[in-house]
């Protein structure tokens, strides 16, 4: 990609599902482009939390510095405002170094919140609030605290999956400890681009994506990932946002006699296979993703990213 079109991108951000191939498409471009890779990934900001986010390695890296990784203790709580503001920060920092930002990552919801005008809510939480929210969830289970949702915030709670239990927690908090709700937050969620980006949107047969998945979370266990949460465990790390994230919470249930070791890695599997399909619907409703096929060659690639970029400007 030539300098004159390289200055022209603000920023570049890689999206898909879990299990899609984004990590190991941002190494190469970023080696191409002089770039810095963001991380896009709710979950990978925890530290700790290592095989069962799939956070990359070190020797992954090669040499490409990544930035947001482990950047919280698995306690405390990670808002997506506070995302906004350190990765518009990070943003300004790389290219005034001449680097290309490259934001990679599944959780939508953060990357729109970057790269548009989103505007949120002073977001104080009572922590003595969310505890007593997670004590009832554990005491009534996610239908009834969906159902309680309903009936204060039916809009949130129409497009909130009962199993995203943290998400309902959250609605109930703002819908019960501030002065707007869920669903009216929502309305100061930006249009406007804050940037001249392009999003590159890994596609794959839902099938095989379904497949590489079965294949990671074996991996993960493979890899250590139930002695990765027995620590977590082991430091009382329980009911807070870190281990929610899936590949903990089924673990835990089975740490809790629940389950069996295999039902939890069932559970991890479907889960991960649901969530996917969370990330494609969001991405395909929510952001101009420029879908590809994960094994294109980077000659095929760099004209459609200068094609998005030029389309984009009209």
């Amino acid at each position: 990609m030539d300098g004159e079109k390289m200055m022209e991108l603000d920023v570049l951000a890689i999206v898909g599902p879990t299990a899609s191939g984004k990590t190991a498409l941002s190494i190469k471009l970023a080696k191409l482009l002089n770039g810095e890779i963001i991380n896009g990934d709710s979950m990978q900001v925890y530290k700790g939390l290592d095989i069962g986010t799939a956070k990359i390695t070190h020797g992954e890296m090669e040499g490409i510095p990544h930035h947001l990784l482990d950047i919280k203790e698995p306690t405390e709580s990670f808002s997506v405002a506070e995302y906004q503001q350190l990765v518009r920060e990070k943003i300004a920092e790389i290219r005034s170094r001449g680097k290309l930002p490259i934001l990679v990552g599944g959780t939508g919801l953060y990357v729109q919140s970057v790269l548009y005008d989103f505007q949120f809510t002073e977001d104080r939480v009572d922590e003595k609030v969310r505890s007593g929210y997670y004590d009832e969830l554990k005491q009534l289970g996610p239908e009834a605290m969906h159902a309680k949702l309903k009936l204060i915030d039916p809009q949130s709670a129409a497009v909130i999956h009962p199993n995203n239990t943290r998400r309902v927690v959250r609605a109930l908090e703002i819908a019960e400890h501030s002065d707007t709700t869920k669903s009216a937050e929502t309305q100061n969620q930006g249009h406007e681009a804050m940037y001249r980006h392009v999003i590159l949107g890994l596609q794959l047969d839902r099938e095989l994506l379904y497949e590489r998945i079965n294949l990671r979370v074996n991996r993960m266990i493979g890899q250590g990932l139930v002695n990765e949460a027995k620590e977590l465990w082991d430091r009382e790390i329980k009911d807070v946002q870190a281990v929610q994230a899936i590949g903990y919470k089924e673990i835990y249930n089975y740490f809790d006699n629940q389950s069996s070791l295999q039902e939890a890695i069932e559970q991890i599997k479907q889960n991960s296979r649901r969530y996917a399909k969370r990330q494609l619907t969001y991405f395909r409703n929510k952001l101009p993703v420029k879908w590809i096929e994960p094994d294109l060659a980077l000659s095929e690639l760099l004209p459609i990213i200068k094609q998005d970029l030029q389309e984009s400007a009209h």
